[in-house]
């Protein structure tokens, strides 16, 4: 089974901007080298999260910026950036209509993975940026407090 890390890369991307915004380390080189892919893969999240509103960037300038105060910023949000509305549980479309459980086992999973869909996404809305910026300054200085003044005004 292939699964997506890109929600969690485009997560990492808007905390790191958050984190270092007025500073000079937000290339799309330095932030690939924080999340540990290519730029490129940096520049394509980045454009998928500037084209659902929640960056801002400007051409030719490494100073991309939240659009929103990290707060308003839901993990529903970044998902649907970066997903759009695909589910998170699919049905598989292929099954044998010969067999009693291949012929009726995607109508059953359909109503209960739309029962999940709803409750996840209720959830994701709840869930916000700045939580994850807090408890990423939070295991920081735990880790290195010499970084306090980096992180101290998300504690």
């Amino acid at each position: 089974m292939k699964y997506s890390i890109q929600l969690s890369d485009a997560i990492h991307i808007l905390a790191y901007i958050e984190i270092f915004k007025n500073t000079d380390w937000l290339s799309s080189d330095r932030i690939a080298k924080s999340v540990e892919t290519n730029p490129a893969n940096i520049r394509k999240i980045m454009s998928q999260l500037r084209k659902s509103n929640l960056i801002i960037t400007q051409a030719g300038k490494p100073t991309p910026t939240l659009a929103k105060q990290p707060e308003e910023i839901s993990l529903l949000a970044i998902y649907k950036s970066i997903e759009g509305n695909t589910n998170l549980i699919q049905v598989d479309p292929k099954t044998n209509p010969n067999c009693i459980v291949g012929a009726n086992i995607q109508e059953v999973l359909a109503e209960k993975y739309t029962l999940l869909q709803r409750s996840i996404e209720k959830e994701m809305s709840e869930i916000t940026l700045d939580s994850f910026i807090h408890e990423i300054a939070q295991l920081e200085i735990e880790k290195r407090p010499e970084n306090r003044t980096i992180v101290d005004e998300y504690l």
